[in-house]
């Protein structure tokens, strides 16, 4: 048996089959925390939406430049703010749970940011948007509700 600084190494019995990785449940917690990570990133998409036609619409007029006036946007500075707290709600989210059961839930942040952006920023989707969009939250009930245990 070799040693490491006096430990010694594991004995691994050939005979012993291999333990699968323990994985995470989907537990009430971890569904909040997933289900804040998507709704923050679509509110700060929406935000950032909102502020980048402002800022094209000052461009446009000839008051500074796009850049200038997206970096300053309040709208811009705060979705990016938005969405930085969504990165860290979905950094949070993939160590507790398998990227498998997590990745899914995105889909509802498709349904949000297409309804906000309808209802909030009067946008136009047409009746295969809405379709496609809901096929897509379909999967995601197929593989919650079929989730391997």
């Amino acid at each position: 048996m070799s040693t490491v600084e006096g430990q010694r190494a594991p004995v691994v019995d050939p005979a012993d089959p291999p333990r699968p990785a323990r994985r995470r449940k989907l537990t009430a917690a971890s569904l909040s925390l997933l289900l804040f990570a998507v709704a923050t990133a679509a509110t700060g998409q929406v935000l950032l939406k909102h502020g980048m036609q402002l800022a094209t619409e000052k461009a446009t007029a000839g008051k500074g430049s796009l850049a200038i006036n997206a970096a300053t946007s309040p709208w811009v500075l705060l979705g990016l703010t938005v969405f930085a707290i969504s990165a860290l709600a979905w950094l949070t989210t993939l160590s507790r749970l398998p990227l498998s059961i997590a990745y899914p839930f995105n889909a509802l942040g498709y349904l949000a940011i297409l309804t906000a952006s309808v209802v909030l920023l009067d946008e136009r989707a047409n009746i295969w948007t809405w379709v496609g969009t809901l096929c897509v939250v379909g999967g995601l009930v197929i593989v919650v509700v079929t989730k391997p245990t």
